[in-house]
């Protein structure tokens, strides 16, 4: 779907996390405090409070509530920590980076509380106000982020032999389990686009004459639309900002008055027309019918027959699987490499089930190594779906383990090498309470502290 669609519970949170314009009140008339001086930063009762309501929101159900407020405590002095070390440090906020999660929030409100309008009356602050609180939010936490990188940043690689030594003395119960993982080789054949396309082409110039006839777009949108998520709704996207949409789709979208209807707009997707409910500042709202091209059965069969052939030809030794790939594979990514697929984020050739496709997966569960695949149709991996046909061959499969320094190297290093990381946090955190001035307030002096260093 082009448009980012957001969970119940990130909802929730969303609003909770930007609830601090409403005051909250305390036991005994308490409406806030000052909870913690360290530094020059302060702490305040709300702040702890509103931490408390995201976890409950995300599920957590405390047995001691007064123990989790205590753990809320530690880590925002722990963070304080961070952020007065990083202005001694004259680290500098990176604006860029500020301003994009900024926007990205603004338009995350903005579209849960359906317009600017209405996100200013529940705050009871002009966005404008808003935004300055957010920047200011959003500038410490990426002076933190630094001032840990830069920390961490001190601390050597592992080299093989202390790896090694590692993984001789750590518990074996605390290392990560490594699921299943298998390495793949495949050949990949797109079917024709050009008629499937002006297929879907013609039925949308057919919808939008319906429509101008006097057809109503949603009856349409609700019959028609491959987007079941909005079709149930007539196709309407209800209000949200443009910068949610793919760009060809909001630039075609803003350009037109309330009613009107779009030309043919292509996206990665497929193919839309688009009405206008209305506009509202930088978000509108619209109906959209979406079609993607599908393939004919004889495509399919011609993408299949092809396939079958260079499977046959592979079996009785007339080629090899390399060869056959850098030949005929039309995946753009594999075929140099005879086919073996892999992973774009790690460079790794090891997938586990879940970074498979289910298709790939409902194929490859039941093969032996060295075994090629009939052909079977999947989806490829550009993000938006589209099929492809494909014969894949099973190179190997590693059964489910406990990772170990043999087979999982890489894994045991940045095991290894995240404890260590952990290490010169925790002892930045002890070296800077010895030198930093801590005051915390009575209601929390017994806490349960993990560090005993806030306490004086």
């Amino acid at each position: 779907m082009f448009l980012r669609r957001f969970s119940a519970v990130t909802a929730a949170i969303l609003a909770l996390t930007l609830s601090t314009a409403n005051a909250q009140v305390y036991k005994n008339g308490l409406i806030d405090k000052t909870v913690a001086l360290i530094g020059n930063e302060s702490i305040l009762l709300s702040q702890l409070e509103e931490q408390v309501q995201l976890m409950l929101a995300n599920g957590e159900a405390p047995t001691d509530e007064k123990k989790m407020r205590c753990k809320i405590l530690e880590q925002t002095l722990q963070q304080k920590l961070f952020l007065n070390q990083a202005k001694l440090d004259s680290l500098t906020i990176s604006s860029d980076m500020v301003e994009a999660e900024l926007q990205s929030r603004v338009d995350n409100v903005l579209y849960r509380m359906g317009g600017q309008e209405n996100a200013e009356a529940y705050f009871k602050k002009p966005m404008f106000r808003l935004k300055e609180d957010w920047r200011s939010i959003l500038g410490e936490q990426n002076l933190i982020q630094q001032e840990q990188r830069q920390i961490v940043s001190g601390v050597s690689q592992l080299t093989p032999s202390e790896v090694r030594r590692f993984y001789k003395r750590v518990d074996k119960d605390s290392l990560p389990v490594i699921s299943t993982q298998y390495r793949i080789s495949h050949i990949v054949l797109y079917p024709s686009k050009e008629d499937a396309i002006m297929e879907v082409k013609e039925k949308l110039l057919e919808f939008r004459q319906r429509v101008i006839n006097g057809e109503r777009f949603s009856s349409l949108a609700a019959l028609y639309s491959d987007d079941k998520e909005t079709a149930i709704r007539g196709g309407e996207l209800g209000l949200a900002p443009k910068a949610l949409f793919w760009p060809a789709f909001s630039d075609a979208a803003v350009s037109l008055k309330a009613g009107q209807i779009s030309q043919i707009v292509e996206t990665p997707d497929g193919f839309h027309l688009i009405q206008m409910i209305e506009k509202n500042g930088d978000m509108f709202n619209a109906r959209h019918i979406l079609l993607k091209p599908k393939y004919t059965d004889a495509e399919k069969q011609r993408c299949f027959t092809r396939l079958d052939s260079i499977r046959n030809a592979i079996l009785i030794d007339s080629t090899t699987f390399e060869k056959a790939a850098r030949l005929y594979s039309q995946d753009p990514k594999s075929y140099l490499n005879g086919g073996q697929m892999v992973d774009e984020n790690t460079g790794s050739t090891y997938f586990e089930k879940d970074m498979l496709k289910p298709s790939d997966y409902a194929v490859l569960k039941d093969m032996k190594n060295g075994e090629i695949s009939a052909p079977f149709e999947s989806q490829d991996n550009e993000g938006r779906g589209q099929t492809i046909f494909k014969i894949i061959r099973l190179e190997e499969v590693i059964p489910s383990h406990t990772a170990n320094v043999d087979q999982d190297f890489l894994v045991i290093q940045n095991f290894a090498q995240g404890i260590k990381q952990q290490e010169a946090l925790k002892k930045f955190i002890e070296e800077k309470q010895k030198t930093t001035f801590i005051r915390i307030d009575e209601m929390f002096k017994d806490c349960p502290f993990e560090s005993k260093g806030w306490v004086k």
